[in-house]
């Protein structure tokens, strides 16, 4: 791993992985994406989006917990490319084989590491078995 890391999470949930990541990776930048999956809309909204300066190039980690149905990673994914970024790792806990499909059709260029991939995904989007909605459980909020 070099020096020259920049590990983007994906808000909220994202966060609930960043303080570990820094712990392995303390000499990396942090950007920070905000966009979630409208459930009215059918699409993903963005209404945050903040990197270190000068990322042309630089490597990214982006991270978030859950790669459900694979919209919100491919948004996030496809922001990152207009800054001209380097080479993208997804960083992920669970994911369903729909969402890693969906991710790897659109950015086949992008490696994803995860612990789990899980079954399926319920009508709504949902990992099954899976754990609901990672930020909802990360800060005991419920939409």
């Amino acid at each position: 791993v070099s020096d020259d890391l920049v590990i983007v999470s994906i808000l909220r949930a994202g966060n609930g992985m960043l303080d570990g990541l820094l712990k392995m990776l303390p000499f990396s930048r942090v950007g920070h994406i905000g966009i979630y999956r409208d459930k009215f809309i059918g699409n993903t909204v963005e209404y945050y989006f903040r990197l270190p300066e000068k990322v042309k190039g630089k490597k990214i980690l982006l991270a978030d917990p859950l790669i459900a149905t694979g919209n919100t990673a491919v948004a996030a994914i496809d922001r990152l490319k207009e800054y001209a970024v380097g080479d993208i790792r997804f960083v992920s806990i669970l994911a369903s084989p729909e969402g890693v499909s969906n991710l790897r059709k659109h950015h086949p260029d992008v490696e994803i590491f995860t612990l789990s991939l899980e079954r399926e995904l319920t009508e709504k989007g949902y990992i099954l078995p899976g754990l609901g909605d990672a930020g909802d459980r990360l800060y005991g909020t419920k939409v």
